[in-house]
């Protein structure tokens, strides 16, 4: 029997689901890596166990497949049913046996890849929505997956940094913070300053308008780091925020 393949030919969206499938591997390394005893470890996420993350990033598998199935039906099938029934799932999937967790994770990590794999090419326009009530293009869902399982296997806490994760994917986190934080207004003389890019080149985010600001500097994975509110090594601060050379908190991203 002949190898199945994807059905899209688009460049651009072959290479993210690259992105995404290879986010999927290291974060099973990591996970594979733990013994059962430590899924009951913390984590970088307070009130996490490991056992709430990979139970969230299973869950998230398959509540993106749904989104896929959305696009491939035209039949609305919603993430989550709510906020609450997601947050329920969570707790209870971080209640389950070591192997059931597991498989949790292999097996909804194969389904939303058979979906992805098997969805039309015409189909990948079509439009769905997130559980914020974004309507998006299917094929923004593999971007929120490859954001989930990179971002989640430096979380496992388990020997994974930021530098890990592919310079592309990091560029697009650094993004997705700082567009969230202006969309919140957060960002205010809040600038970000990327000392070297894959290109090797440096990338300003944040705002560019403010006369005086607080500077932000550092190389892409601690800035991202620091960013995402997970750590603080290698960055450094300037400017009125920075007082004594004082490292600021990032605005809240999620």
């Amino acid at each position: 029997m002949a190898a199945r393949h994807d059905q899209t030919a688009d460049p651009a969206l072959l290479d993210a689901l690259l992105q995404g499938r290879r986010g999927t591997a290291f974060f099973a390394r990591k996970l594979n890596e733990l013994t059962d005893a430590e899924l009951d470890g913390g984590t970088l996420l307070p009130g996490w166990t490991r056992r709430h993350v990979v139970a969230h990033v299973g869950y998230n598998a398959r509540a993106i497949a749904r989104l896929i199935e959305w696009a491939a039906t035209g039949v609305e099938t919603p993430m989550y049913s709510s906020p609450e029934a997601r947050n329920h799932e969570i707790e209870f999937g971080a209640t389950l046996s070591p192997i059931a967790l597991r498989h949790l994770f292999d097996h909804s990590a194969v389904h939303l890849n058979v979906e992805w794999r098997d969805l039309p090419a015409d189909a990948w326009h079509h439009k769905v929505k997130t559980a914020q009530g974004r309507t998006v293009p299917a094929e923004e869902t593999v971007w929120m997956r490859t954001r989930e399982v990179w971002m989640h296997a430096v979380d496992l806490d388990n020997g994974a940094t930021f530098n890990d994760i592919p310079a592309p994917v990091l560029e697009r986190l650094l993004g997705d913070i700082t567009g969230a934080w202006r969309t919140r207004g957060t960002d205010t003389a809040l600038l970000i300053k990327v000392e070297r890019t894959i290109a090797g080149s440096g990338l300003t985010f944040g705002d560019t308008s403010a006369a005086d600001p607080t500077i932000i500097t550092g190389p892409l994975a601690a800035v991202v780091e620091w960013a995402a509110g997970r750590g603080t090594g290698g960055v450094t601060a300037s400017g009125p925020g920075a007082a004594g050379g004082t490292l600021p908190a990032p605005p809240k991203w999620i």
